[in-house]
Formats: structure tokens, C-alpha cells, sequence
């Protein structure tokens, strides 16, 4: 499960466990000072409260109803432009608030703290933030209800005793917990009523049966649902969505698990479709399918190529959409286009080419009938930043604006919710093997897949193409 992008390896873990090092300490320090309110001697309250459900800050004015497609946006992850230089966080949202997007933010992990580390004892001071940063910049919030507080999994409860380590993180709650992990969505729900998009743990963390080879997705089902009614009675406007699962592929020779879904790229893993069909039609409802995955295959392989590779999207896209009749709108949680090295990091690219993959993979997943999907967004503190949307905000001279940005900014701004695509754009015979194409009645994207220049004749206009070169053009009429 590595390419779910918990951050660059294990580097994201080693920090956040400081961070739990960090809060024990200070629990001890200040159990020694002090008593605290229904303290049991181990630090439990330190730092959280009882009152979770009251409304955080000044939630803005809402539109009559929330939409079940929001376009395209981002994931916050362990940085974000909530922290660093004063001066770049206001560059990082500016940028951010010049073209507004979905942004999602997590419950736990992912920039947040335990939000619950002991029953009825809450702390979301980071996520307080991350939903302010998200206000700020005029984005669309949406939470990903992942990953459950240690008591509901069989850890300690407490402040102090927050396991930060990833296994610890990928693991479920207990069945019998399943209740009380849905009664903290409710919490969060009323915590932050402008957020009316919420999906159902991610990627089936700690749902695998090694015994039985296949996906727990009775259990996940069961937990979905305990929260589909949870949030409901909350708000009806509330729109909810699973099963966020990932749709891993084969390479085309393989044979077990190997599903009837291929192409060049490979096979869907049987267990994966599996998994979701049982969700789709056991769930008690829902108001948005979730799925996430890579172009690439769990050996990280590229087939037929990068950019081939890509057409993935349109496939899973379209079966996933075939399974819910097309009732339900398609989200891609994540979407990947370049394998990670033993560490997760994706830096082995030169910015064009991400760029220009990526690209292509977005317009795969629109020709796959997609109509919401996020960017997991790389951020770090350092210079180097591959694939981050703005210079990291650590950084003085940080917080401007990236190509991944200026994409996703741009694609979002030209091919809305709701966009008629133009499938019949003019492309010379000697372009179609080098081009990929999306386009509306007004923009054309022209992606090219080589990493030379080009001559190029789309839409009866002609022009020349940089190497990797991502170029919009503007229709006549």
C-alpha cells in the first residue's frame, strides 16, 4: 500500500512521532504541575476538551444546496501553507484564493492531531487550522473521515499515548468501536457545518483479511453505513461517499486475481471490483462513488508506456460508473502517474514530464465520465519540492505558485462540473500518436507525450511544441 502517498516514506512517520514524543513530554510536565479535570494520572485531558461539537470559528455563508460534483482540487498533507514564513503562507493563499478548489483534509493523520484521544475528550487544533486555511482561500472543504483514535482500535486512550507509526495509523477500528467512530463524525459534522462533503476512511486501511486473501468489505460496509446515518441525521444536505478504494492493476500476463477489466496497461485486481460491489449494493446509501489508484501497476510498471499507461482512468472510470448505473457521481480520492521509489518519493521525473503526464491522466479520467478528483499534494519544507503546488511556505521566499498548481488551477477553471466535452476535435493524422486532447466549445488542452519539440495541427490551428509542453488554446467563435 505504499502509493497512497502517506508522505515520502518514512519521513512523514518519523516527524509525526516526534511530534506524539513531543506531546507526551508535555502531558508529563504539566500532569506534575498540576491536576487537571477528570485526570486519571496518565495525562489523558491534557490539551483536549469536552465541547468537539461546538461550531469552530465563522463558518462563511453557504449556496441553497451543496453539489455532489466539485471538479477538480487537492489533498493537504503533513505541510500545508497553515504553517511557516508569515510573509509566504500569504503568497501560498493568495495564489490559492486567486482560482478557489475543493481541498480535502483529514481526520487524523495528514496534518491533524488525534481529534479524539480519549471518549467524549477532543482536540482539533490542527484541523481547526486546516479548515480555517481552507475558508481563507475560498476552497470547498472536504473531509476525509480516516484515521480512527487508538481506543477505537485496541491502543491506549490518552493524549500522551497517540501511536503515530504507520501501521498504527493503517489500522481499523474494532467492530465493536464502529458506533463510537461514527458518533465523532457527527461531532466533526456539527464542529464545522460549512463542510457538507465528507468521505468514509481511505483505501480500506486495516479492512485486508490475510487469512481469506481478500478485502474485510463486510466490515468496512458496516462502518459506512453506522456513519452514512450518523451524518444524515446531522444534515440532510450532508452528502456522503465510499468506498474510497484502491483500484489496483496487473500486468497483463498475470493470472491470479486478475479481473476481465484490461487493456494494455494491465488488469484490475478482481478483489478490488469485488470489494465494491459488495459495498455498492449493500450500502445503506450514498451520494458520491470514491475510488483512488495509480496509472501504473503494484509492480510499478508503466504499460504500455506513461503516457499509455494513463487510459487505466478511463477504464476503471467507466466500470465503476457501468456498477452504479450512472446514478452516482465518480470521485478519484488520488490518482497517481508516477512510481514512487523504495522511499515513496515521486522526485525522478523532470517537471515537464510530471506535468505532462499528469495532464494526460486528468484527461483520462474526464473520458472515463470522473467529475471530482485531487491531487495529492507532495508539500515539504525543503527547496526541493517534486510535484508540489507551491514553493514550500518554511521557505522566506516561499508560498508562490507551481506548474502542478497552474495546472490544476487552469484545468479546473476551463472544465468545471457539469462541462459538454467537444469529442470530435480536428487533430492531423501524424499528431494523434504524440497528442492527447480534451476540449469544451471555447478551450482545447493539447498535451504532448514526447520529450522533443513537435509541429503540431489541432483545431485547425498550427504551432510548434515544446518537449512535454502543455498548451491551451483558445477556439475560434
Amino acid at each position: 500500500m505504499g502509493r497512497h502517498g502517506w508522505d515520502s516514506g518514512a519521513r512523514r512517520w518519523r516527524f509525526t512521532a516526534l511530534i506524539g514524543v513531543g506531546m507526551a513530554a508535555l502531558a508529563l510536565v504539566l500532569t506534575m504541575c498540576t491536576a487537571w479535570p477528570g485526570d486519571d494520572g496518565r495525562g489523558d485531558s491534557a490539551g483536549t476538551s469536552t465541547d468537539g461539537a461546538k461550531v469552530h470559528g465563522t463558518p462563511p455563508p453557504l449556496p441553497d444546496k451543496p453539489k455532489p460534483e466539485l471538479g477538480w482540487g487537492f489533498t493537504h498533507t503533513q505541510f500545508s501553507a497553515d504553517a511557516g514564513d508569515a510573509g509566504a503562507r500569504a503568497r501560498a493563499e493568495k495564489v490559492l484564493a486567486a482560482q478557489p478548489l475543493p481541498q480535502i483534509q483529514h481526520l487524523m493523520g495528514w496534518g491533524s492531531n488525534n481529534p479524539e484521544p480519549s471518549p467524549g475528550r477532543y482536540q482539533f487544533g490542527e484541523m481547526d487550522s486546516r479548515i480555517d486555511l481552507i475558508r481563507r482561500t475560498g476552497g470547498t472543504p472536504v473531509v476525509t473521515l480516516c484515521c480512527a483514535p487508538d481506543w477505537m482500535k485496541g491502543g491506549k486512550p490518552g493524549a500522551a499515548n497517540t501511536n503515530w507509526s504507520k501501521q498504527a495509523l493503517e489500522t481499523a477500528p474494532n467492530a465493536a468501536h464502529y458506533a463510537d467512530f461514527a458518533k465523532l463524525a457527527g461531532v466533526v459534522a456539527r464542529r464545522y457545518p460549512d463542510v457538507k462533503h465528507f468521505i468514509v476512511w481511505n483505501e480500506f486501511k486495516g479492512f485486508f483479511n490475510d487469512s481469506a486473501r481478500r478485502w474485510d468489505y463486510e466490515g468496512y460496509t458496516k462502518l459506512y453505513n453506522l456513519v452514512y446515518a450518523e451524518l444524515k441525521s446531522v444534515s440532510k444536505d450532508i452528502l456522503v461517499g465510499g468506498p474510497y478504494l484502491v483500484m489496483d492493476s496487473l500486468e497483463p500476463r498475470a493470472t491470479e486475481d486478475a479481473s476481465a477489466v484490461k487493456g494494455p496497461w494491465g488488469s484490475l485486481d478482481q478483489r478490488s471490483l469485488d470489494a465494491f460491489t459488495y459495498w455498492n449494493k449493500n450500502k445503506t446509501g450514498a451520494d458520491f462513488a470514491v475510488v483512488d489508484g495509480s496509472s501504473y501497476t503494484k509492480d510499478d510498471e508503466l504499460l504500455p508506456s506513461d503516457f499509455g499507461a494513463t487510459d487505466k482512468f478511463t477504464a476503471v472510470s467507466r466500470w465503476v460508473r457501468q456498477q452504479t448505473g450512472g446514478k452516482l457521481p465518480l470521485w478519484w480520492a488520488e490518482y497517481y502517474v508516477e512510481p514512487g521509489d523504495a522511499e515513496d518519493e515521486r522526485d525522478g521525473w523532470s517537471e515537464p514530464r510530471r506535468t505532462a503526464v499528469q495532464a494526460a491522466g486528468m484527461i483520462a479520467l474526464v473520458r472515463g465520465g470522473t467529475g471530482t478528483a485531487f491531487y495529492w499534494n507532495p508539500q515539504n519544507e525543503g527547496a526541493k519540492c517534486a510535484g508540489c503546488l507551491w514553493k514550500p511556505t518554511q521557505l522566506a521566499n516561499g508560498g508562490a505558485g507551481l506548474s502542478m498548481l497552474k495546472l490544476i488551477s487552469r484545468f479546473a477553471k476551463e472544465f468545471p462540473p457539469g462541462t459538454r466535452y467537444d469529442d470530435k476535435v480536428p487533430v492531423a493524422a501524424d499528431d494523434v500518436p504524440n497528442v492527447r486532447v480534451l476540449a469544451d466549445e471555447k478551450t482545447v488542452l493539447v498535451v504532448n507525450t514526447l520529450d522533443r519539440p513537435i509541429k503540431a495541427q489541432v483545431d485547425g490551428q498550427n504551432f510548434d511544441m515544446n518537449p512535454y509542453e502543455v498548451r491551451w488554446l483558445t477556439r475560434a467563435g
